[in-house]
């Protein structure tokens, strides 16, 4: 896989600067995974492909003017990071529920001089009591499935904004899943963008939807009840 020539046919500029950030990032990333399960993927070429790539893809439905970016359970800092490498006009926050994970990503984007990239130990759910509504942008990548994503993701999300969950081959299907849960959030499902990554046939999707209106203050619920109980089931 040629990763410049990727990145270039999704519209983005990458320089040396950038490709020396990535490099740290893989380095970085590798060297704490012997001590903490931040990734299944560990070979270079994946990780690119699998990972920094794939995190990028999503810019094919991002606005073109700055904006802020709230990434829910980012883990190893996917899709977020790899954003901030590329772009520096956005703001990005991040929330994790695992300390250790927000301790690995303040240390990353500390060595790769990210200073727009701000990241937070908390629950989405908790966190929304003090940023209700407040993100241009959500993030949200392999995480759970839309039905329960969607109430973590659309409370924080501005009206107007969007919520983007990246999802594989099942996307669609969570999506039916979850249309009433999206309605009751505020949220409307504005497009699904289908892709496959360089060398492989899986599909691949960005579920992109709309926040047209308020989410009721009565949402989101405990982490526990929307697992337990899920909108699409009420």
């Amino acid at each position: 896989m040629d990763f410049v020539k990727e990145i270039e046919a999704l519209g983005m500029t990458i320089t040396k600067e950038n490709l020396e950030k990535f490099s740290i990032y893989y380095e970085t990333l590798i060297q704490v995974n012997q001590v903490m399960n931040l990734t299944a993927i560990t070979e270079k070429d994946e990780v690119y492909r699998k990972h920094f790539l794939d995190s990028l893809e999503i810019k094919r439905v991002l606005p073109t003017t700055p904006y802020s970016l709230c990434d829910v359970g980012s883990g190893a800092g996917f899709p977020s990071v790899p954003l901030a490498i590329l772009d520096s006009n956005i703001k990005v926050t991040i929330i994790d529920a695992l300390n250790k994970r927000i301790q690995f990503l303040n240390t990353l984007t500390e060595k790769l001089d990210l200073a727009h990239v701000c990241a937070i130990h908390a629950r989405a759910e908790d966190y929304v009591k003090e940023k209700r509504e407040a993100f241009d942008v959500v993030t949200a990548r392999a995480v759970a499935r839309l039905s329960i994503l969607a109430e973590l993701c659309l409370p924080l999300t501005k009206v107007g904004g969007l919520f983007i969950a990246m999802k594989g081959s099942s996307g669609e299907e969570e999506m039916k899943e979850a249309n009433r849960a999206i309605e009751l959030l505020g949220g409307r499902v504005k497009e699904i963008v289908s892709f496959t990554l360089p060398d492989e046939e899986e599909m691949r999707q960005l579920i992109v939807i709309e926040k047209i209106k308020a989410t009721p203050l009565k949402y989101p619920r405990s982490y526990g009840k929307i697992k337990e109980k899920p909108l699409c089931t009420l």
